[in-house]
């Protein structure tokens, strides 16, 4: 009975590590890296949902604003098993389309003005963090597990 609830909620199951490599590069559109799955039962993966976030912050203080867009989606429509005796891993590589203010393609017509632009973003204390989030979909389970990343572009 314990191990049924356990199962159920996804205890003693399957747990996702998203590991994202260094060296990702913004402007590509692409975004690539690999998770991986290890189990204490045997669990069957029916599918993985790989989403791009970013979180945009601007202003200081109590006046700060914070948006968070969603850049990319990834649905891998995979089925497979987790068995205890050893991880599986699987790569993905997923495409997504940056967003850009009106300070930023204004500061891409020349040198001149990517300067301007760079201070008018640290005047307003505007910046952009990523993040990627993974989520499997387990059969018999509940709670799906999940695991984000922080992604550091160049």
């Amino acid at each position: 009975m314990i191990g049924k609830v356990k199962q159920w909620l996804g205890i003693e199951g399957v747990k996702l590590e998203l590991e994202i490599p260094d060296g990702q590069v913004l402007s590509s559109g692409t975004v690539g890296g690999f998770i991986r799955f290890q189990s204490m039962n045997p669990q069957t993966v029916t599918g993985i949902r790989v989403v791009i976030i970013e979180r945009y912050s601007r202003g200081r203080g109590e006046e700060q604003l914070i948006d968070e867009y969603e850049l990319g989606r990834l649905e891998i429509k995979d089925t497979f098993e987790v068995s205890p005796e050893s991880p599986v891993e699987r790569t993905f590589q997923m495409t997504f389309e940056p967003l850009e203010s009106d300070v930023d393609r204004w500061g891409n017509r020349n040198v001149l003005n990517r300067q301007f632009a760079k201070a008018a973003r640290w005047f307003r204390k505007a910046k952009s963090q990523y993040r990627i989030e993974a989520e499997a979909k387990v059969k018999g389970v509940a709670l799906n597990p999940f695991d984000k990343k922080t992604v550091e572009f160049s």
